[in-house]
C-alpha cells in the first residue's frame, strides 16, 4: 500500500511516487493537489491504481494524477497516462465504462436577474426536452442507418442532417469525430442497447443544469468564450450510455486473453490491455471510438432540446434566448496525441480517465477563436456548489500531456451517500437555496448530495496553482435536471 512518506512534495501544488517505490515502476506517479487533497486520496486505493498503471508495457515519462481523484476499475479515476505507440498498450479500464462522458457548455445571453420568475418553467420545459433515468429513450426515434451513421461519423452526422451548426461542430473537441470508428468492432448487443438512447441524459452523475456566471478572473477569456457576470449558462454532463459501457464490457472480456497471449505481467486484473500494435487493439479502438462518436451526438442532441426549451420560454420577452455553444470536451477517452516529452516530439495513446483536456493557446487542435486563449476547460462541481471555467495553459502541454481535473471528485461512495441523506430531504434544503431539482430517482439525488464531493474550489486552487489551467468564470447553480 502507498502511504504518505513514499510521496515527495516538489512544490506546494506538485507531489511525486518516485519510479522506484516499487520495483516494476517504469515511470513516477505525478500527482497535483494540496496536503489536504494527498490526505484523503490515501484513504482508498487511488494512488496504489495510479502506481499499478505506472507499471504498464510502454507507459511515458509519468502517470499523472489530479486532485479530483477516487479509485475507479484499474485505472483512478481523475488519472492520465501516455502510452507510446511502438511498444505501449491501450487498457479499457483506462478510459472507462462510460465512454467519452463529458461536459458541454452552452451561454446565453439571458440574466439571471430577467430569467428569476421563469426559473421554474424552464426547469419543466428542460425536463420534457432530455428525457433522463435509468434505461431512457430518446424523443427522436431514429432508424438503425441514422444511428449507424452517428456512430461512425459523429457530428459531421448531425451537421449534415441540419442538427448542427458550423459552429457547433468546430468547438466540439475532435470536432466531435473521432476518425475510425468502426461498428463492426461492435456486438450486438452494445448495438440493442445504445440504438434508442442516443439524445438522453441518464442517470448516475449525469445531469443538465442551468447555471449563472457568479464572477468572471479574466474578462478578456470571458469575452472570448462569450460569458459575462450574471449571464445564464448551461451545462450538459453525459456520455455514451449503454452502448458504451457494453463495449467496455464486452472488451474487457476479451483482454482477459489477450495478456495471455502477449505475455504482459499486469498488477492487477482490472488492468488488462493489448499492445497497440495488435488486432485486438485495433478492434477495440474502433468500438471506442464510435462510442466517443455517440456521446458527442448524444449531447449535441440535447443541447438542440435546451435550444428549443429556451426559445419555448424566453422567446416572448426577449430576443437573447439564444444558446451558442462555449465548447464540449470529453473525460473519458483515449486518444492517439502528439506531444513533446524530453525535448523530442512522440506520437502516444493519451488515456484520459476522469480528466479533461486542457490545450495551451497555439494548440492546432483549437479553433481559431480560441488560439490566443487556450482551450475551454469545463469543470462540474457538485449540484449545490459551483463549477468552474478555466482555460488550457503551455505548461499542461509540458507536464499532464495537456490535461487538467475533471471536476470535484467524490469523497464518499453512492451507497455511503444514500445511507446518509434521503432524496426528498436534500431537494427541499436546495429549494431553500434557490436551487430547483427536478428528478425521476430520489435515490438518484441522494448519490449525488453536494456533501458526497470534494471541495471543488480547493480542487481548482491545485490545478491553477500548479499552472495546467488558469481561471476564467465560477459558475453558481439555479436548476438542475437529473434521472
Amino acid at each position: 500500500m502507498i502511504s504518505r512518506d513514499m510521496i515527495q512534495q516538489h512544490s506546494e501544488y506538485e507531489w511525486r511516487i518516485p519510479a522506484g517505490t516499487i520495483a516494476e515502476m517504469r515511470v513516477p506517479v505525478r500527482i497535483i493537489g494540496t496536503q489536504n487533497i494527498i490526505k484523503h486520496a490515501l484513504e482508498d486505493v487511488s494512488f496504489n491504481q495510479a502506481v499499478n498503471v505506472a507499471c504498464l508495457p510502454g507507459v511515458d515519462e509519468a502517470v499523472v494524477v489530479m486532485p479530483d481523484v477516487h479509485q475507479g476499475y484499474g485505472f483512478p479515476i481523475g488519472a492520465v497516462a501516455a502510452m507510446r505507440r511502438e511498444d505501449g498498450v491501450i487498457s479499457p479500464g483506462g478510459i472507462g465504462y462510460d465512454i467519452n462522458c463529458g461536459v458541454r457548455l452552452l451561454a446565453s445571453q439571458i440574466l439571471r436577474k430577467q430569467a428569476e420568475e421563469k426559473l421554474e418553467a424552464l426547469a419543466v420545459a428542460l425536463d420534457k426536452t432530455s428525457p433522463s433515468g435509468v434505461g431512457s429513450t430518446s424523443h427522436l426515434n431514429l432508424g438503425r442507418k441514422d444511428f449507424e451513421r452517428a456512430c461512425e461519423e459523429g457530428i459531421r452526422w448531425a451537421r449534415a442532417k441540419g442538427l448542427a451548426t458550423e459552429t457547433d461542430m468546430r468547438r466540439t473537441e475532435g470536432s466531435g469525430s473521432l476518425a475510425g470508428a468502426s461498428l463492426n468492432a461492435v456486438s450486438k448487443r452494445a448495438l440493442e442497447r445504445g440504438e434508442h438512447q442516443m439524445g438522453t441524459l441518464g442517470a448516475g452523475n449525469h445531469f443538465l443544469e442551468v447555471d449563472y456566471v457568479e464572477e468572471v478572473f479574466s474578462e478578456s477569456t470571458a469575452n472570448v468564450f462569450g460569458l459575462f457576470k450574471d449571464c445564464l449558462v448551461v451545462q450538459i454532463h453525459c456520455g455514451s450510455r449503454g452502448f458504451g459501457h457494453q463495449i467496455c464490457t464486452d472488451y474487457v472480456l476479451d483482454f482477459q486473453s489477450a495478456v495471455r497471449k502477449y505475455n504482459i505481467k499486469v498488477l492487477d486484473r482490472e488492468l488488462v490491455c493489448a499492445p497497440l500494435k495488435t488486432p485486438e487493439a485495433d478492434a477495440y479502438l474502433a468500438a471506442m471510438r464510435a462510442a466517443a462518436n455517440f456521446a458527442f451526438v448524444n449531447r449535441q442532441l440535447l443541447a438542440n432540446g435546451c435550444r428549443d426549451a429556451f426559445e419555448q420560454v424566453f422567446a416572448g420577452s426577449t430576443r437573447n434566448w439564444h444558446l451558442q455553444l462555449v465548447y464540449d470536451v470529453a473525460h473519458n477517452i483515449g486518444k492517439m496525441e502528439e506531444h513533446s516529452v524530453g525535448g523530442r516530439e512522440k506520437t502516444l495513446c493519451v488515456h484520459r480517465k476522469g480528466a479533461t483536456r486542457a490545450f495551451g493557446p497555439l494548440h492546432p487542435d483549437l479553433p481559431d477563436e480560441y488560439a490566443s486563449t487556450g482551450q475551454p476547460v469545463l469543470i462540474p462541481g457538485s449540484m449545490g456548489t459551483a463549477s468552474w471555467v478555466l482555460a488550457g495553459t503551455e505548461k499542461s502541454m509540458q507536464i499532464s500531456f495537456g490535461s487538467a481535473c475533471h471536476g470535484a471528485g467524490r469523497l464518499k461512495s453512492r451507497s455511503q451517500a444514500k445511507r446518509e441523506v434521503r432524496g426528498e430531504t436534500l431537494i427541499r434544503d436546495l429549494a431553500r437555496r434557490g436551487i430547483i431539482v427536478r428528478a425521476g430517482s430520489m435515490s438518484g439525488v441522494a448519490e449525488e448530495d453536494p456533501a458526497a464531493y470534494k471541495d471543488v474550489d480547493e480542487v481548482i486552487e491545485a490545478v491553477c496553482g500548479a499552472g495546467i489551467a488558469r481561471k476564467v468564470a465560477r459558475l453558481k447553480p439555479l436548476a438542475v435536471i437529473k434521472g
